[in-house]
C-alpha cells in the first residue's frame, strides 16, 4: 500500500507540472491572440492608399517573400568602392563617406522570419571560400587598389567586413536604414547625444537607466544641451513639457528599466513629428525578436547589445539603428570622428550570439512567465512589475494596468524576461538576493544565466538618491535559460532564509546544504550491501 501511494504521489506531482506548464503556454497564447486582435483592428482601419500595416508595426506573422539565397540583392554587404574623380591635386577627400555603403531594408519586407533570419545570414556572399562562420578581420588597415581608387576599406575604425556583417544583420532584424556597432551601449547613448547642439532640448523617461540619467545630468548637460525628465506613460504631461522649436529629441525606454513601464510609441511618434522632433528608443529590453521602434514611428532604435543581442556576457557592445539617409550619415560621421566603433573579434562574437537569438528568447520568457505567475502568490512581494502579466483584483500585487498590458501587446510579441519587484522593506530585499545561490547578484540583464540585483545599490546607483524614482526596495531580476523549476525553488529557498532569523542568510544555507550532504552520505554508509550469492 505504501509503495502505491508512493507511486500516485510522484504521478500527482507530475500532473501539477505539467498542469503548470500548459498554464504558462495559456498565457502565452493569450497574450499572442491579444496582439492579432489589435492588429486586425488595425488592418480594418488601413485603406488601399496606406502603407500596410507591417510597415507601422511588428507584425506577429511575418512576410515570407524571396528566400535571401535567391533574391542576394537583400543580403549582400560588400561596399561599393569609392573612386576618386579627376587628378590626385584635384581630389578632394572631405566629399567620401565616412563609412563604407550598406544595404538598406527600412522599405523592404523581411524575407523570413528572424528565427531564420539570424541562422541562415550570410555576411560575406562574396567570399570565394564561402565559409559557413563569418571570417574575423582582425586588422587595422586595408590594401588599397590604388593611389586613385580606394578600396571599401581602408582603416579599420572606419570600417571593417566583420563589423559591417553584424550591422547588416543587425539593420535587416530592425528594418532600418543602417545600423552601427559600438565598443559599448553608452559608446551608441553618447553617440545619439551627440546629434545635437548647446541650446537644443531632449526630454527623457523618468523611468531610465542610470548610465543614461549620468550622461544626461553630469555630460551633456556642461555641453549646454537642455534636459527634461517626463512621465512619457502619459501623453498629455508630455505634450505640455515639449518646447516647440527647442526640444529635439524625445528618448524612451519601454517597458522602462527597471520599473517597466510602457509608453505608447505611435502616439508618442505622432506628436513628436509634428514638431521636427526626433524619437529615440532605447530597445535593450525587448531586442528585434520581440518588437522593432523603428515601424512604429521612432527615428532611432539603439541597443546595448551586451545584453539579448550577444547573450553570453563576454562582450561589450553598442548599436545605433537609424531611419534615414540623413541620420545614418550623421551618425557614420560621428562614429568614425570619435573612434567608438566596435572592434572585428567582438563584432564576431556578437555575429555568434545572434545565432541563438531566438531560441534563447523564448525559453527565457517562458521562465520569466513562470516566475512573474509564483512571485504574484509570496506575500512578502508587495508591488510586482512585469510587463506580460496583469491581474486587477485588489489583491494582487502586479502594477500593470490592463490598458498598458494591451498596449504592450500591440507593440511587441511577448512580455520579455526582465522583472521587478518590491518587499516594502530594503533589508529584507537585501537578504532575498543574498540567499540566491543559482541566480548569480551582478549588474546587466538578458544573458543565458538568471541574474538578480538592486538598483539602487547596483545598476542605477550612478543616479543621487535625491533624484531617484525608484523605491530602495527594489529587485530586478533577469531570468535566463535555466530549467525553470532550479529557479523557482532557488526562489523559494531565498525568501524562506531571508524572512528566518538567520543573521548571515548566505552562511546559514551553506551550513544547512552541509548538514543535509552529510546526512546524505551517512544514510549511503548505514545501508548494508545487498547480499551476493
Amino acid at each position: 500500500m505504501e509503495e502505491e501511494n508512493k507511486v500516485l504521489r510522484g504521478r500527482v506531482s507530475e500532473l501539477e507540472k505539467q498542469m503548470k506548464e500548459l498554464e504558462s503556454e495559456r498565457d502565452m497564447l493569450e497574450f499572442r491572440n491579444c496582439r492579432l486582435t489589435s492588429l486586425l483592428e488595425e488592418v480594418g482601419k488601413t485603406t488601399n492608399n496606406e502603407i500596410s500595416v507591417a510597415d507601422h508595426l511588428a507584425d506577429e506573422s511575418w512576410q515570407y517573400a524571396i528566400p535571401d539565397w535567391l533574391d542576394q540583392s537583400g543580403n549582400v554587404c560588400e561596399p561599393h568602392n569609392f573612386e576618386k574623380m579627376g587628378s590626385v591635386s584635384s581630389f578632394d577627400a572631405s566629399g567620401l563617406p565616412t563609412h563604407p555603403e550598406r544595404p538598406h531594408f527600412h522599405k523592404k519586407q523581411a524575407a523570413l522570419h528572424p528565427a531564420t533570419q539570424v541562422v541562415i545570414f550570410d555576411g560575406c556572399p562574396n567570399d570565394p571560400y564561402h565559409p559557413s562562420s563569418m571570417p574575423i578581420y582582425q586588422t587595422a588597415t586595408f590594401v588599397q587598389p590604388s593611389i586613385e581608387q580606394f578600396g571599401p576599406y581602408d582603416y579599420t575604425r572606419s570600417g571593417n567586413p566583420t563589423r559591417t556583417a553584424l550591422e547588416v544583420l543587425i539593420a535587416k532584424l530592425e528594418r532600418a536604414h543602417s545600423a552601427f556597432a559600438f565598443s559599448t551601449g553608452m559608446g551608441a547613448l553618447t553617440t545619439i547625444t551627440q546629434l545635437f547642439s548647446s541650446g537644443d532640448e531632449i526630454i527623457a523617461c523618468s523611468d531610465l537607466y542610470g548610465g543614461m540619467h549620468r550622461l544626461l545630468t553630469q555630460v551633456c548637460n556642461r555641453f549646454g544641451i537642455k534636459l527634461k525628465f517626463v512621465d512619457t506613460t502619459d501623453l498629455n504631461v508630455l505634450k505640455t513639457a515639449i518646447s516647440p522649436g527647442v526640444t529635439k529629441m524625445i528618448h524612451i525606454e519601454s517597458p522602462s528599466n527597471p520599473l517597466m513601464r510602457i509608453t505608447d510609441l505611435s502616439g508618442l511618434a505622432e506628436m513628436a513629428h509634428k514638431h521636427d522632433i526626433l524619437v529615440s528608443v532605447d530597445s535593450t529590453m525587448m531586442s528585434p525578436y520581440l518588437w522593432q521602434p523603428l515601424t512604429l514611428g521612432a527615428d532611432i532604435a539603439m541597443h546595448s547589445g551586451t545584453k539579448f543581442l550577444n547573450g553570453h556576457s563576454d562582450t561589450m557592445v553598442g548599436v545605433v539603428c537609424v531611419k534615414t539617409e540623413d541620420l545614418a550619415r550623421r551618425v557614420g560621421f560621428l562614429q568614425n570622428a570619435e573612434g567608438t566603433a566596435l572592434a572585428p573579434f567582438d563584432s564576431w562574437l556578437v555575429l555568434r550570439g545572434l545565432k541563438t537569438l531566438a531560441v534563447r528568447i523564448e525559453r527565457q520568457q517562458y521562465n520569466a512567465m513562470q516566475i512573474a505567475k509564483y512571485l504574484s502568490t509570496v506575500p512578502q512581494v508587495t508591488r510586482l512589475h512585469y510587463a506580460g502579466l496583469f491581474d486587477e483584483a485588489e489583491s494582487s500585487p502586479l502594477s500593470q494596468s490592463k490598458a498598458s498590458y494591451d498596449l504592450h501587446c500591440k507593440q511587441a510579441r511577448g512580455g520579455g524576461s526582465v522583472l521587478s519587484f518590491e518587499t516594502g522593506d530594503t533589508r529584507l530585499s537585501q537578504r532575498v538576493v543574498d540567499a540566491c545561490r543559482l541566480v548569480k547578484i551582478t549588474v546587466s540583464f538578458g544573458s543565458c544565466n538568471s541574474v538578480i540585483e538592486m538598483p539602487c545599490l547596483l545598476s542605477h546607483a550612478s543616479i543621487p538618491a535625491e533624484k531617484r524614482t525608484l523605491p530602495p526596495d527594489l529587485i530586478r531580476l533577469s531570468v535566463g535559460i535555466e530549467d525553470v523549476n532550479d529557479l523557482l525553488y532557488d526562489l523559494q529557498r531565498a525568501f524562506k532564509y531571508a524572512s528566518s532569523g538567520a543573521k548571515d542568510v548566505r552562511a546559514q544555507i551553506e551550513r544547512d546544504i552541509q548538514k543535509a550532504d552529510a546526512a546524505q552520505a551517512a544514510m549511503k554508509t548505514a545501508t548494508p550491501a545487498p547480499a551476493t550469492k
